[in-house]
């Protein structure tokens, strides 16, 4: 005995693609938002304040990114 299944795609319409690039465009305004909020948190920051949390100022925009992205 054999059985045939069959799928068929379901296309996404317009609204829908234009409500997920807008979950998109936020998600991805919000994230940069963090990562220039860290940033800037970070950069004020005497050397010696930095030291004192084992960081080099070198390291700010890597650990930022971390912040913000998960990279």
């Amino acid at each position: 005995m054999s059985y045939v299944t069959t799928s068929t795609a379901v296309r996404a319409g317009l609204p829908d693609r234009l409500s997920a690039m807008r979950k998109a465009v936020a998600d991805m305004l919000r994230k940069r938002r963090l990562y220039n909020q860290t940033f800037r948190e970070l950069a004020v920051l005497t050397d010696r304040e930095l030291a004192d949390l084992g960081i080099n100022r070198t390291l700010i925009p890597e650990i930022a990114a971390q912040a913000a992205y998960g990279k």
